[in-house]
């Protein structure tokens, strides 16, 4: 991962837990309950797959924020960057996360 960003491992073990770790790439487990949120944190490129529909938002250093409307089967691409995540819905978030290692 970025060195400039900080460990969703670390700074957001509330709802991410790593499941695989290895040179190619590595990938998070991720619950949020209504309300959770992941504090500010980056990652490298990498791919959402949603396991239940939800709706998180997304917000950025800049102070801009952008809400997804999550759907179960659906994948996102998400370029490198930092982010603060936050289940805004009334329902539980269940991810995979997969990031891309060099």
């Amino acid at each position: 991962m970025a060195s400039q960003w900080k460990d969703p491992a670390q700074v957001a073990s509330n709802v991410y837990k790593v499941v695989l770790d290895n040179e190619r790439v590595r990938v998070f487990d991720v619950r949020f309950k209504p309300g959770d949120k992941a504090v500010m944190h980056g990652h490298p490129d990498h791919v959402v797959y949603v396991l239940t529909d939800g709706t998180n938002r997304l917000k950025f250093p800049d102070g801009t924020s952008k809400d997804f409307d999550l759907k179960a089967g659906s994948a996102l691409w998400i370029p490198a960057g930092p982010h603060e995540t936050t289940n805004v819905g009334k329902t539980d978030v269940k991810l995979l996360v997969f990031e891309l290692k060099s």
